[in-house]
């Protein structure tokens, strides 16, 4: 039996990994033990989470958990977006040579955090470029929350058209998926944290592996703890 911390960057990470990943990696005697969101700031010994993007804080509190579990079947993986990265997030700077390519940039900085972490029992991943990528897999799941939006729904469908995987969807202020898909359906902004998740569920992951690649690597290599 293999035992998984997840370091999650907010809410919806978080609920979509207790819903959707901890019974799929259950199947393959890979236990997700905690779903943990990420540190953002330690105050007077206490440890606050969620939302943050501060990297010395979560680098402290993932290798917190590192000293606490020494055991070698105990791993360790985060999801955090590429969207706003944290400005001192390691290799990032360097990464920036290679913004032309997400693909390789955001490879280019898991290795970095890898490295910075130090721990064979972590396994890094960056969203390529936030969570909400997901759910352009089959956008027309949003017709579950909103009633007469078939206009909104080939809106989303249109811009994923665009590119070869939802990944890759512009990571820019107004364009990152999240952005993108507030722009069509405003209420969602205050109801990611259970429609993100939701919607991904209606979705299935497989879908969602078949349409992203990144993601589909990670979750390869998390199944595969147990061999």
């Amino acid at each position: 039996m293999v035992r998984l911390y997840l370091f999650a960057e907010g809410q919806t990470e978080q609920t979509f990994a207790d819903n959707i990943l901890k019974p799929h990696l259950a199947n393959y005697g890979v236990f997700m033990d905690k779903i943990v969101l990420i540190a953002h700031a330690r105050k007077k010994g206490k440890v606050h989470r969620g939302g943050g993007r501060q990297y010395q804080p979560m680098k402290d509190d993932i290798q917190r958990f590192l000293k606490q579990e020494k055991s070698d079947n105990v791993f360790f993986t985060t999801m955090i977006d590429l969207y706003a990265i944290s400005p001192e997030f390691p290799g990032l700077a360097e990464a920036e040579k290679l913004r032309q390519n997400p693909m390789h940039r955001v490879q280019f900085l898991e290795h970095s955090l890898a490295t910075d972490i130090d721990d064979q029992r972590f396994i890094p991943y960056i969203q390529l470029h936030e969570y909400e990528a997901y759910l352009f897999a089959e956008p027309s799941w949003f017709e579950y929350f909103y009633e007469g939006c078939k206009n909104e729904i080939a809106a989303l469908k249109a811009i994923a058209d665009q590119y070869e995987t939802p990944e890759l969807v512009n990571d820019g202020q107004d364009t990152a998926p999240s952005k993108r898909i507030i722009d069509q359906f405003p209420a969602y902004e205050k109801a990611k944290a259970t429609e993100g998740p939701q919607v991904a569920e209606l979705i299935g992951l497989q879908t969602i592996r078949n349409r992203c690649p990144h993601f589909n690597a990670w979750l390869s290599q998390l199944e595969s703890l147990n061999r």
